[in-house]
């Protein structure tokens, strides 16, 4: 249990800056201490089932055996944290008032879609943008693709993914950059550097 009160700690606190903005609609900078005072100060108001919600993805979209309706209640109900596989701007956008305007807390939702090798500007595979050898390109790409799916109110992307595939048969292996640990950590990485 003190493993999803630290979540929704970490949660609230990546969230509230993103919310406090001043009558001219610009952000107000927050301090750390002062982030976390409201974080702390939102997490008494929650009941437990809208600290269980924060944690809940439900589908942007209706799709038989998995979401047979759109989560509109839910999300009124302060049920839902985050949507999955939602593209249409104008859907997040209700989906978004529904969740600031209509909750008891008015916290955002945070929208979530893989964007693994562009949005709406689509690139090579990863594994084809890492046999470059280039990790400026793929930087770049990735730079594009987030600010593509920011556009479109997506906040959460999946990308880039740092595994190191080892058996071919893993069905997302096209993800990655591959099985060799020294292109992963140079070329999708991000800077991260995998011992040797």
């Amino acid at each position: 249990m003190k493993s999803l009160w630290s979540k929704l700690m970490l949660l609230c606190i990546f969230l509230l800056p993103a919310l406090t903005v001043n009558l001219w609609g610009q952000a107000v900078p927050m301090s750390d201490a002062e982030a976390h005072q409201k974080a702390k100060a939102l997490l008494k108001q929650m009941t437990i089932e809208e600290k269980v919600g924060q944690m809940n993805q439900s589908s942007g979209v209706v799709m038989p055996m998995l979401a047979n309706e759109k989560p509109d209640n839910l999300i009124v109900e302060g049920k839902v944290g985050s949507i999955l596989w939602l593209i249409d701007v104008k859907e997040i956008n209700r989906l978004q008032h529904l969740a600031v305007d209509k909750s008891r807390l008015h916290i955002p939702i945070l929208f979530a879609f893989d964007v693994i090798h562009g949005y709406r500007t689509v690139f090579p595979i990863p594994l084809a943008m890492a046999a470059s050898w280039d990790p400026g390109v793929e930087e770049a790409a990735q730079h594009l693709a987030g600010e593509d799916a920011r556009a479109a109110g997506i906040r959460w992307t999946f990308t880039p993914m740092v595994d190191i595939a080892r058996d071919s048969r893993w069905g997302r292996i096209v993800e990655g950059a591959g099985e060799d640990p020294y292109l992963s950590s140079h070329g999708k990485g991000a800077g991260t550097r995998i011992p040797r």
